[in-house]
């Protein structure tokens, strides 16, 4: 598996409210890894070109993975206002999952940080990162880049 599904995977088996990792949360999800990773040790953890997209940080890869390899699924849900999401799911073990400690602790940190937050202050809170304040809407992000803008500036 590469290091986006292991990402996945990690926060499909780790993340405490299951039925709340839509394609949505889980892509932004990855987005922060990527982020924090890249705030804390100066790269990414993925290899993932994100893109501001409309209103945030947004690939396909999340979904592609989730509908091609075999150890994730999606299941077609209603959100509480009736309106459709896609839950992605994932079938491995922890065991299975290749992930350094480091790493595992940047996922955990994200995780706590967002486990309470509801998807309007989810999405609310991923919008409020660097990343996307500083950015024009359409280009590709430079986390690591953005990173340092963000350290040299505050």
């Amino acid at each position: 598996m590469n290091k986006r599904a292991n990402l996945m995977a990690y926060f499909c088996i780790h993340y405490p409210h299951k039925n709340e990792l839509s394609k949505a949360r889980l892509t932004k999800l990855v987005y922060l890894a990527d982020w924090f990773s890249s705030l804390l040790d100066g790269k990414q953890l993925t290899n993932i070109k994100w893109v501001f997209n409309h209103y945030g940080p947004y690939v396909e890869d999340i979904t592609s993975i989730a509908t091609f390899d075999d150890n994730f699924s999606i299941t077609p849900q209603q959100t509480i206002y009736g309106g459709s999401k896609y839950v992605i799911s994932c079938s491995l073990n922890v065991e299975n999952i290749d992930l350094s400690h480091r790493e595992r602790s940047i996922l955990d940190a994200i995780i706590e940080k967002t486990k309470t937050m509801y998807f309007n202050d989810f999405i609310d809170y991923v919008y409020s990162t660097y990343p996307v304040t500083a950015s024009e809407r359409y280009t590709q992000f430079d986390l690591p880049a953005l990173a340092k803008e963000y350290k040299e500036n505050r």
